[in-house]
């Protein structure tokens, strides 16, 4: 288990790696020209016209949310911090039931296109704006570092400069997502979404096998002291509790899934409700199998370099380059198969980036776009329009790779910038389908004194562990069982990494800039929630204003069945937007709220 030569991909893995990139891109062409049914409408490009199955949505889903960023960040966590991050998986099952039956029913309900349609029927086209800005903010802070992770993998087991692959992944990837629109997005995810199984798999039996056993890998890292659990510690500067992981990735992931557009656009896709909640069901059950086996890698690479640590030596220049470098030490005797591992880390971030380029894009055209045009654009128009949209957002991505580089380590630095938007908009959703007084300054004030909290919280972090202010402990390492002619020359510095003092050691940092990104999300969420019902308050609740039920999550309907200013059905208060423009409409309740919006926008 000690340092090994450098190795590097033969001929069978680059033919593997090509062939999954070939594959992509066809099923992009394939829908573009060769389907039955073109991507040449909107209806087709955003939601696959809701013909989509169970289990393409399925693995769509679950590619969406494991990107590159877990499949290398994991592992590099549980070897640098221990296993207390392994106890995100406490409240998957929790967000999965509150997303099925609070947030879900609510959109499947109304049928819309973009979730951000939402804001506007419950507040006011600024609130939509506001929602819409903030997601495609996320989403900007998110996919450069979806591209950097794969190029870095691929960096590792190739020698080839990470930022020359980042054009070829990037390349690929928008070629497909503008050509097949949803339904290559969502196939692409389902063949990479297998790729990203199979290759986990092997690698963990082949490693395991390796080490000798389940229990020999759970015995060395117990004795490294990676194992740790239930760190009740109630301290929110701690890093990773068990409170902060199991909180905090409540509202984080709540607010990937429920709300977010990607996870939104495909469950609308499904033909039924009860098939989309089928689906999260296969959802959770899939990120569960994913998370286990890549916080398990983890434990595999720390049992395999436990008495050699590769960064200390050298051999890598960071803790996420650690899987690929291990991958290649336990594959590269199997012709192919380090290549089927990148292929499945650059699977899982492909899946990603297709996923935010097809959601981004039908935020901007539906909430950006289509209301502020004159005349309405045709099919054919509004299909172009969409596809040079990709190219454009995709092309401004690859530019914000370059800074990705200098945040730290992979998890922490994804986490913290999403919270930025996630938090306010997780924030003003809740408001609005379970505040039922809340009205549209509220929500806008809530939303933007949360997104600047939790951005000059998030960045204030980031330049400060990049200025080596704020540092974490990490779990022992050693070299003592690392090459004797090595260890010559390593003499005279320091055999092991001890841990550093933790934040709370450091008066100096402002306070809030030390508590634990997983919070950043909850803080963001309970922010706008608290100023937006507040403000709510005092400035005259919902007066003069109308709520359908519709527009309000199932979970308090027994609360408002009684309250007038909810009972007004959507077509009738479509009719009272009406008359603010001099129309005067009799519309039936059945047709469709977002179709009858879109007119007064």
């Amino acid at each position: 288990m000690h340092e090994q030569d450098e190795k590097y991909f033969d001929i069978f893995d680059y033919i593997v790696f090509a062939a999954m990139l070939l594959i992509s891109a066809w099923i992009g062409v394939y829908f573009a020209f060769f389907a039955r049914v073109k991507q040449n409408t909107t209806s087709e490009y955003l939601m696959g016209s809701k013909t989509m199955g169970i289990f393409p949505i399925s693995m769509s889903l679950i590619a969406s949310y494991i990107s590159g960023i877990s499949i290398l960040g994991m592992p590099a966590e549980m070897y640098t911090y221990g296993t207390q991050f392994w106890m995100i998986l406490t409240s998957e099952f929790l967000v999965t039931g509150t997303m099925a039956f609070a947030y879900l029913p609510v959109f499947y309900k109304l049928q819309i296109t973009s979730s951000y349609e939402y804001l506007n029927l419950r507040f006011n086209q600024t609130v939509r704006l506001l929602g819409s800005i903030l997601f495609l903010l996320k989403m900007l802070l998110y996919i450069p570092i979806v591209i950097y992770v794969p190029a870095l993998a691929f960096s590792q087991v190739t020698g080839i400069n990470l930022h020359l692959v980042t054009p070829i992944v990037c390349i690929v990837c928008i070629f497909y997502t503008t050509l097949g629109g949803l339904k290559a997005v969502v196939w692409t995810d389902t063949i990479q979404t297998v790729v990203m199984f199979g290759a986990l798999i092997v690698v963990v039996v082949m490693g395991t096998i390796s080490i000798g056993g389940f229990a020999e890998v759970w015995r060395i890292n117990d004795e490294g002291e990676r194992l740790e659990f239930f760190n009740f510690d109630w301290d929110p500067t701690i890093r990773h509790t068990f409170w902060t992981v199991s909180i905090g990735n409540y509202f984080s992931w709540l607010a990937s899934c429920s709300i977010n557009q990607a996870m939104v656009q495909r469950c609308l896709a499904m033909p039924t409700l009860k098939s989309a909640r089928f689906t999260i069901l296969i959802l959770v059950i899939g990120i569960t199998s994913l998370v286990s086996m890549c916080c398990y890698m983890g434990l595999l690479i720390y049992a395999s370099y436990h008495d050699c640590d590769p960064i200390i030596r050298g051999s890598i220049g960071k803790s996420d380059q650690l899987l690929p470098y291990f991958v290649m030490k336990i594959a590269a005797s199997v012709p192919g198969l380090p290549g089927l591992f990148v292929s499945g880390v650059f699977s899982a971030a492909l899946s990603s980036m297709s996923t935010g380029l097809n959601s981004m894009t039908g935020v901007i055209f539906e909430d950006l776009i289509k209301p502020n045009v004159k005349k309405p654009l045709t099919e054919e128009r509004a299909s172009f329009l969409m596809k040079v949209i990709v190219v454009i957002i995709g092309s401004i991505c690859v530019g914000l790779v370059f800074l990705v580089e200098k945040m730290g380590a992979l998890i922490q630095a994804a986490g913290s910038m999403g919270a930025i938007t996630a938090g306010p908009l997780l924030g003003i959703f809740t408001l609005g389908m379970f505040v039922p007084f809340a009205n549209p300054t509220g929500a806008l004030t809530g939303g933007i004194v949360s997104g600047t909290l939790v951005g000059w919280i998030s960045i204030g972090t980031q330049l400060k562990i990049a200025a080596k202010e704020i540092v974490f402990p990490i779990k022992p390492a050693v070299v003592t069982g690392c090459n004797s002619d090595w260890l010559a020359e390593f003499a005279s510095v320091t055999i092991a990494r001890t841990p550093v003092l933790p934040p709370t050691a450091e008066p100096e940092v402002f306070f809030l800039y030390r508590l634990s990104y997983m919070y950043y999300t909850a803080l963001g969420a309970i922010t706008a929630i608290a100023i937006g019902a507040l403000v709510s308050c005092f400035t005259g609740f919902n007066r003069n204003r109308t709520i359908h039920k519709d527009l309000l999550s199932p979970v308090i309907h027994g609360l408002i069945k009684d309250k007038p200013e909810v009972a007004t059905p959507p077509a009738v208060v479509i009719e009272q937007q009406a008359s603010h423009f001099g129309i005067h409409l009799k519309m039936p309740n059945h047709i469709k709220l977002s179709k009858l919006t879109n007119m007064f926008n």
